[in-house]
């Protein structure tokens, strides 16, 4: 009777030690699950946040006031961004290459540089950032602000070019991809000769439109800039 007696007391030891060791695990496996809901409700609310702003139509990068032109500033030049910047509208990470440097030498010369672009709110956020890091110079933004202006890109992008030219500058050259840009261009009485179209990656020609040359790429265009671009006035 002794020994049985002491053989379940082992026995009942040894299955209090085998629940305790199954008992760590799930414990465990609770506070992983526990970690992903959170994670996993983190990311669905930040989701959802830059969702909502992009379904408001609210633009994240705010207007900017366009300055009166100087006697010694007074010439621009303007650049889209997606397409153009960029080797297609679909990659808004990627940049051109020798697409910041042909923009510097367009600042060296004495231009002040504008940017135009109906980027969509879910990737305006990163625009100053990528700019920056991609070596591109400081210049004026401007990025349409409700769904109304990014469904008519010519009448958004004539409209900010119309209001330079109302305050005094010269519009020097322009550059784009898509045939809403060079519309825009030509509305707002930009030359012919001083627009260039830049061809979409996977694409066989520039989209249609009135300008000089459709360019492969930047690379081939920095002689253009360094030899017969003048220093501005």
């Amino acid at each position: 009777m002794h020994h049985k007696g002491l053989g379940s007391s082992r026995s009942l030891t040894k299955n209090t030690e085998q629940a305790e060791t199954q008992e760590k695990p799930m414990i465990i496996f609770q506070w992983r699950t526990i970690n992903l809901y959170i994670l996993e409700g983190v990311m669905k609310n930040t989701f959802l946040t830059i969702l909502v702003v992009t379904l408001s139509g609210c633009a994240l990068i705010p207007p900017v006031d366009i300055p009166i032109a100087s006697k010694n500033k007074a010439q621009v030049v303007v650049f889209d961004i997606d397409g153009t910047l960029t080797p297609h509208d679909w990659y808004v990470w990627e940049s051109r290459l020798d697409a910041s440097g042909a923009v510097n030498a367009f600042m060296k010369k004495g231009y002040d540089i504008v940017y135009v672009t109906t980027r969509i709110p879910l990737v305006q956020f990163i625009l100053p950032d990528w700019l920056r890091k991609n070596g591109f110079p400081a210049g004026t933004l401007h990025v349409a602000q409700t769904t109304e202006q990014r469904s008519k890109p010519k009448e958004y992008k004539a409209g900010i070019l119309g209001q330079y030219s109302k305050s005094g500058w010269k519009i020097a050259y322009a550059y784009g991809d898509s045939t809403s840009d060079f519309e825009a261009y030509a509305e707002v009485g930009i030359p012919a000769d001083r627009v260039f179209a830049l061809k979409r990656r996977g694409e066989s020609e520039c989209r249609p439109g009135v300008y000089k040359a459709c360019l492969d790429g930047w690379t081939q265009h920095l002689p253009f800039i360094d030899n017969q671009v003048a220093e501005a006035n």
